[in-house]
């Protein structure tokens, strides 16, 4: 019954954001309980307190720290959803700061220097989101950052990992800036 119940869920996710969670019904036939585990850990990547532009920044950069292609496209597709600007997320692939505005180039800094192990960066920029939008803005972008990176990094560890494809973003194709 939990995994009927799960597998629905699953159908319902990939119809929505046409998604194939072929991995994710890997994970459910081996363990429901392991399946549920993961969502609830990843939902804290929802964790409110910063602006949806720096959100979706930081989310775009960490999955594209694993990967290049279906699971970019649906961090696009979510940040879309959630009203940040077809522009805003063509110039955050794109790594075009000035064009993705203030909001979405902190948090696309942000990001890098975390994940570059840039420290004195990063303090500096933490410093800098805290001063702009609290405390609890760093807490929900370091969460954003972390489970971006989840998606990706579990399809790939279970073989699922596809080359890189072209992203989308409001039906025309966006350029992608790939780390060296």
């Amino acid at each position: 019954m939990l995994r009927t119940f799960l597998s629905r869920q699953l159908t319902k996710f990939e119809k929505q954001w046409t998604y194939d969670a072929g991995y994710l019904r890997e994970l459910l036939a081996l363990s429901p309980w392991a399946l549920i585990k993961f969502q609830l850990v990843s939902s804290l990547g929802q964790t409110p307190g910063a602006p949806p532009e720096a959100r979706a920044a930081v989310g775009i950069v960490g999955t594209m720290a694993e990967d290049c292609g279906p699971c970019t496209q649906i961090s696009v597709d979510m940040a879309s959803a959630g009203g940040v600007d077809p522009k805003v997320l063509r110039a955050i692939l794109a790594g075009d700061r000035e064009a993705m505005g203030p909001s979405a180039a902190l948090g696309y800094d942000f990001a890098h220097a975390v994940l570059e192990r840039r420290l004195m960066d990063a303090d500096e920029l933490r410093d800098e989101i805290v001063s702009r939008w609290g405390q609890k803005a760093v807490v929900a972008l370091g969460l954003t950052l972390t489970t971006a990176r989840m998606y990706p990094t579990l399809k790939y560890a279970l073989g699922h990992g596809k080359a890189c494809s072209r992203v989308v973003v409001a039906g025309e194709a966006a350029p992608l800036k790939l780390a060296a």
